[in-house]
């Protein structure tokens, strides 16, 4: 049995995995930079780019976390979730064969 091509044969893997991925370093690096960056500076296009790619994640996990630790935290209580859903998205693909080998078994 041939084996798909490596990048293209299992192409929605590598968007769901990277993409997750993205957002949820990006969600770090939010919480990083909002040591540095002070939230109300909305002419920083660094700050702007930031607030862009996690803000959709922040505000879904903001439905769940209790208000008492604080909006400071929300970025990277999301990168905690976001790398966990990562975790069970592989394994729930890898069990339906959808993610890549690199060693061919029999």
């Amino acid at each position: 049995m041939n084996q798909p091509d490596f990048f293209w044969g299992y192409l929605p893997f590598w968007i769901v995995n990277y993409g997750l991925s993205l957002v949820a370093w990006a969600c770090i690096g939010r919480w990083m930079l909002s040591l540095f960056v002070p939230a109300l500076q909305p002419q920083n296009y660094i700050w702007r780019s930031f607030v862009w790619l996690t803000g959709w994640a922040i505000a879904i996990v903001s439905f769940i976390t209790p208000a008492s630790l604080g909006q400071r935290w929300l970025p990277l209580i999301t990168a905690f979730w976001l790398f966990w859903l990562r975790t069970g998205i592989y394994f729930a693909m890898a069990s339906a064969g959808l993610t890549p080998r690199l060693a061919g078994g029999g």
